[in-house]
């Protein structure tokens, strides 16, 4: 690799076309300028023709100038790539699951709309995705139900979800026969929160595998749509509940032993956030937790 400091003496040779024009532009002797050239000529051949005023650079002297020209361009590229990081704008990837995503989705919408320059990639993905997909730095961010154990992985505890059974406003749930009468409109984890929510709500009872079903969807943005129509009632976490629009046509059972998730917000630990990321997980605090 070339010598930094006889490249930028050479560099400054050729814009200022003298050798003391050289010197008095870089703070060093006359001399020295001579001396860091002449080294380079050494290596590669003759640089400048000196006899010409002002100075004429040789074939190999334009080459060398052209590349020290992009190691310049490239080095103001990494420092802007750098800068970046501290900046507001530019890109953060978040991956949640999609009780806590749909909550926090319209905030982030309102975030963007202030700072045009902020560009939010958001995911809704099961825990076990959302974990690898930080794992694998797909994602700068993204939210758990459960602490992960992985050394890789800074984890941060910001909020906290309860199940929720929700049912058609106007109904009544206060026995187990009320359940099975309604039905259960199903999801994805529909069953494995019935059944950790329904065994506090009504010990003793057979379990969620013993209520009819009365629908299924994969979409939790869809699944209180069936229930607000009066088709059955469901069980999922309380931020998929509130960020549902038609909340009088809902109602919530309160139980008295409630099942509560803690939301841990992950990121791979070897890196600090950039300034934009620790903005985005500010605003998920703030709408998590007011």
């Amino acid at each position: 690799m070339i010598n930094p400091h006889w490249l930028q003496s050479f560099r400054a040779l050729a814009e200022q076309g003298s050798f003391t024009r050289a010197a008095d532009a870089l703070g060093l002797t006359q001399a020295a300028v001579s001396q860091h050239v002449r080294f380079l000529e050494d290596q590669y051949g003759l640089l400048v023709v000196r006899k010409s005023r002002p100075l004429e650079l040789t074939p190999i002297g334009q080459e060398l100038l052209c590349y020290a020209l992009e190691l310049s361009e490239a080095d103001a590229r990494f420092q802007h790539r750098l800068n970046l990081s501290d900046s507001l704008e530019g890109e953060v990837s978040l991956i949640t699951p999609g009780s806590s995503g749909l909550l926090i989705y319209p905030a982030l919408l309102a975030l963007q709309q202030q700072h045009p320059g902020l560009v939010i990639r958001h995911r809704f993905a099961p825990d076990q995705e959302v974990l690898q997909a930080v794992l694998n730095n797909q994602y700068e961010l993204g939210l758990l139900t459960f602490a992960p154990q992985d050394k890789r992985l800074k984890a941060q505890a910001i909020a906290e979800e309860p199940l929720e059974l929700v049912h058609p406003r106007g109904t009544r749930v206060k026995e187990w026969q009320d359940l099975v009468e309604l039905g259960f409109i199903d999801h994805p984890d529909g069953r494995a929160m019935a059944d950790k929510l329904l065994s506090r709500h009504f010990p003793g009872q057979p379990g969620a595998a013993t209520l009819p079903s009365k629908g299924y969807s994969n979409q939790v943005s869809l699944l209180l749509e069936p229930v607000a129509r009066g088709l059955g009632f469901t069980i999922l976490p309380r931020y998929a509940r509130q960020a549902f629009l038609r909340q009088d046509e809902i109602a919530v059972c309160q139980c008295q032993r409630p099942v509560v998730d803690t939301l841990w917000v992950i990121h791979r630990a070897e890196w600090p956030l950039p300034r934009r990321c620790q903005w985005v997980l500010d605003t998920m605090k703030n709408c998590l937790t007011h």
